[in-house]
């Protein structure tokens, strides 16, 4: 005896069919994308709530479709090579970075400078988009480049108006220190970041490389993105009233306008 087809009311309210393994294994790339680092196979398979003799065929296949890669010295499983590609792509389509893409070549070209733009992606502070300047410097950056938390423009940003615990978090999983805090020099350079509304960085991605970052905030104060001008030290202007640091600052202000966010919403 046939079992009858569902009526059209009881099929919208079960929802689209689905494959259940495809949503089974699912959970060992959301546990891995949670806890943002390489785990042992037990470890993981704890957080997907399943045994590790079930996760381990998942995982291979995952390994032979970029999806997941796994240490050869530690035998520790994280993100792979087309996870960390389409969570680029994911931060590229992003709506403020789409608004922001024209502003930062015509900042390139009034500038004379590379300006890039930064948001905060499963690693830290991720470039997604670089517009070169007429005479570029040569140094990488390419797009998702992971920036310094603490060394560079763009993470100094970051770091001053994300909450603490996300620092805090951001900088254990760079392997600084096994708990990372924020010190109080490290927190007198951030509150001065807030105060200023700019951040900077003499030679601090390499030697003879310097950056002034400003933020784009949405319609609720978050920081959603980093303008960043990146130049080479001799000739690059970190004076915040000089010729680079006002015309990036307007632009950030102009932007986040655009997203909503007016002065009293952080």
């Amino acid at each position: 005896m046939q079992t009858p087809a569902p009526l059209p009311h009881e099929a919208a309210e079960r929802g689209p069919r689905g494959i259940q393994s495809i949503e089974v294994g699912g959970q060992l790339l959301i546990a891995l994308a949670h806890q943002g680092r390489p785990l042992a196979l037990k470890d993981l398979a704890r957080e997907a709530k399943m045994a590790p003799a079930k996760a381990h065929p998942y995982l291979v296949s995952f390994i032979k479709i970029g999806l997941v890669e796994q240490d050869g010295s530690s035998g520790r499983y994280g993100l792979g090579p087309l996870a960390l590609q389409l969570g680029l792509i994911s931060l590229q389509q992003y709506e403020p970075v789409r608004l922001a893409t024209p502003r930062i070549e015509e900042l390139a070209l009034q500038l004379g400078h590379t300006v890039a733009i930064t948001v905060w992606g499963d690693r830290g502070p991720t470039i997604v988009r670089v517009a070169e300047a007429p005479s570029p410097i040569h140094i990488s950056m390419r797009h998702g480049t992971v920036m310094s938390l603490t060394g560079t423009a763009s993470g100094r940003l970051f770091a001053a108006h994300l909450p603490r615990s996300t620092v805090e978090q951001a900088l254990h999983n760079d392997g600084a220190q096994p708990k990372a805090t924020i010190t109080p020099t490290l927190e007198a350079l951030l509150a001065k970041v807030r105060e200023t509304g700019l951040a900077n960085s003499l030679d601090g991605v390499m030697q003879g490389v310097s950056a002034l970052a400003a933020p784009v905030f949405d319609d609720r104060g978050r920081l959603v993105l980093s303008l960043t001008a990146i130049g080479p030290s001799g000739s690059f202007d970190l004076d915040p009233d000089g010729a680079i640091a006002p015309a990036l600052k307007q632009a950030g202000t102009d932007l986040s306008r655009q997203l909503g966010w007016r002065p009293d919403s952080q």
